[in-house]
């Protein structure tokens, strides 16, 4: 019987092993040293946050694993022999294996600054660094301020994180406005605001050149590029992730920034797979990045994967890129492609619309030649994944879209709506006499 063993007990391992049990009576073993049992790792802010306990972000009983047969071992590997199939655990002992599945995940970047190694200064990827957060700042007389580097998603729950206990946030982003190698100038623009409403010193364009260290080897202050000194307790490094792939440098196993894999995920050494956030396609699938840290495509690959480990070869297939976030109150959806304003490609053609009072607005993207529809943002609307995937399926253009944007909408019953003045405002930029209409439901998803 094959002995899978798969290195990470996040959402890609677990679902792989999930999915294997399903369909084979194979042996899995799944290795971690991050923690005993699955969590969920975009929970973790709610629990410093006070809105659960840690045990409620384990979507499964203790007893689950030992009832599907799944062997859970804590430990942390050190290297990877492929040539005898064996991993060596810091401790000395070893694992055999006949297939070893790489899902190791990300780990914060560092980027040598001057300070960066001192007591008080971490990330926020673990349940390690959940912990230690709550040890570097339980409140804010222990914590008197804390400085953040870094203007990405974890930035910015990190900074709600604190907030939520009164300790004062310097928010330092290396930008000129809030993510905006990603986000639209109007809605990197909004969002911008949003932080300062919720009481964040958002420090634009600055970078953070070194910490400095008091006396006990703790972080005291910041220095910026500015020629700023700003003191604190906590420094919060969240400029990004990177594979988290040291471990593998002598090991045969072909990396770049990750663990190289094709479309089978599978890596250079026969039976060595790679899935997750470590994992990085030779080339991007469509328009998708090599590397794309998120759950979903974490939960995609180990789904199938699963079905290649089990003897029906799958390639990995993530669909139309989609993805969401929370910007403090504001919720964010994207589906399709809504590229940046130094991302854009040469046709694409963007529609804003934003709410005169309100933190709510969208941006929709598509072919000025064609009108194709090639994607939207959303900020404070909440719209269904389902029709804006058969959208971009179909080529569907900006008018059609338009037309039935109303089906899309799925935010909660007696929300306002805003449909009509989204469209009112579409037709008066690009001199349109669209109708706003919606279909019924099984005109759109038609049952076989």
């Amino acid at each position: 019987m094959d002995h899978i063993v798969i290195i990470g007990n996040g959402i890609s391992g677990v679902t792989l092993a999930r999915h294997i049990r399903k369909l084979s009576d194979k042996r899995i073993t799944i290795i971690s040293a991050e923690s005993d049992y699955f969590f969920s790792r975009t929970a973790l802010m709610y629990v410093y946050m006070g809105h659960m306990k840690f045990e409620h972000t384990q979507p499964y009983e203790n007893w689950f694993w030992k009832k599907n047969r799944i062997d859970l071992m804590n430990g942390f590997v050190e290297k990877v022999d492929t040539d005898s199939k064996k991993l060596l655990l810091k401790g000395g002992s070893t694992v055999s294996y006949d297939k070893l599945v790489i899902a190791t995940g990300s780990k914060p970047n560092k980027f040598g600054w001057p300070g960066q190694d001192l007591k008080g200064v971490q990330g926020l990827y673990s349940k390690q660094d959940l912990e230690m957060l709550e040890k570097n700042a339980p409140n804010n007389k222990v914590c008197n301020r804390a400085v953040i580097v870094g203007g990405g998603l974890i930035g910015i729950e990190m900074a709600e994180m604190l907030r939520s206990r009164e300790i004062p946030v310097t928010f330092l982003v290396r930008e000129k406005s809030f993510w905006n190698g990603v986000l639209p100038a109007g809605e990197s623009a909004m969002i911008n605001e949003h932080i300062i409403e919720h009481h964040i010193d958002l420090q634009l364009d600055t970078n953070l050149e070194k910490i400095i260290a008091d006396d006990n080897g703790h972080a005291k202050a910041v220095v910026t590029d500015k020629g700023e000194t700003i003191e604190c307790n906590v420094v919060g490094l969240t400029a990004g992730v990177a594979p988290n792939i040291d471990f593998l440098k002598d090991s045969g196993i072909e990396i770049g920034r990750g663990v190289k894999v094709n479309r089978f995920l599978e890596t250079n050494i026969k039976d060595v797979y790679a899935i997750g956030d470590c994992a990085e396609q030779h080339e991007g699938i469509g328009s998708r990045r090599p590397i794309e840290a998120v759950w979903y495509t974490g939960r995609m690959m180990g789904e199938t994967l699963a079905q290649t480990i089990c003897g029906n070869p799958r390639k990995y297939n993530p669909g139309h890129w989609f993805n969401s976030a929370k910007f403090l109150d504001v919720e964010y959806q994207t589906y399709g492609w809504v590229f940046s304003e130094r991302g854009k490609k040469e046709n694409e053609q963007h529609f804003h619309w934003r709410h005169p009072e309100e933190k709510i607005c969208i941006t929709v993207a598509f072919d000025k030649d064609t009108n194709q529809f090639l994607g939207i943002n959303t900020f404070g609307i909440r719209m269904r994944h389902e029709i804006f995937d058969q959208w971009l399926t179909e080529n569907k253009d900006i008018d059609h879209v338009m037309t039935y944007l109303k089906d899309a909408n799925f935010d909660p019953e007696f929300y306002n709506l805003h449909e009509d003045a989204i469209v009112a405002k579409y037709n008066s930029d690009y001199n349109k006499n669209i109708n706003p209409k919606k279909k019924s439901w099984k005109r759109i998803f038609s049952i076989a």
